[in-house]
């Protein structure tokens, strides 16, 4: 417990049939989060979590799995392998020379401290238009990053069966995600930190 705020240094969470600790960390003067970065996490841990969402999600037989760079990419290449699929799709917050003419959506996130957008390279488009679409990602906390991902694949013309992730952070998402908590579902929940 870091004794100026009152916020612990970690947080056990459960995630599926896991437990992962994560480390506490300020986002804001008044505000700090449990931190989960899957690359910081065991490749088997991400594996079973993948497992876990992919099994969740069977019964609306995906086409495809889609996920937000780069902490979404873990998650996608596990969640597709469990499937049985053989594609993702990665929706990028860089663009890079092939995305000049990208879909695009803004963004902003609890964790980033500028706005983003994020693109779906159109070379991309018939691998979502007209499928059934996983979208994946680590963890969804304000929704935005989420929503904004939605949108840009129904604009694509994908058909959004199912919106998972590892864990869902404070209660801000469900609203923001309203139109999808019929299809959503997380591993586990993590709380906010007021400082």
């Amino acid at each position: 417990m870091h004794e100026s705020t009152g916020v612990p240094e970690n947080h056990t969470a459960q995630m599926g049939s896991q437990q992962v600790t994560l480390p506490v960390v300020p986002v804001s003067d008044d505000l700090s989060i449990a931190l989960m970065m899957v690359i910081d996490q065991p490749v088997s841990v991400i594996e079973t979590a993948g497992r876990e969402l992919a099994a969740h999600f069977r019964a609306v037989e995906p086409d495809i799995v889609v996920a937000p760079a780069t902490l979404g990419i873990p998650v996608a290449i596990e969640v597709t392998r469990a499937l049985g699929l053989d594609d993702y799709v990665i929706l990028q917050k860089t663009r890079k020379v092939h995305l000049g003419d990208a879909l695009e959506a803004p963004v902003h996130a609890i964790t980033s401290t500028a706005g983003a957008s994020l693109l779906l390279d159109r070379a991309r488009l018939d691998d979502v238009a007209g499928r059934r679409v996983l979208f994946v990602d680590d963890v969804i906390s304000t929704g935005s990053s989420s929503g904004a991902a939605l949108c840009l694949l129904e604009e694509a013309g994908a058909e959004v069966v199912g919106v998972g992730a590892l864990l869902a952070e404070g209660d801000g998402w469900p609203e923001a995600l309203a139109d999808y908590t019929d299809r959503l579902f997380a591993l586990g929940r993590i709380p906010l930190f007021p400082r």
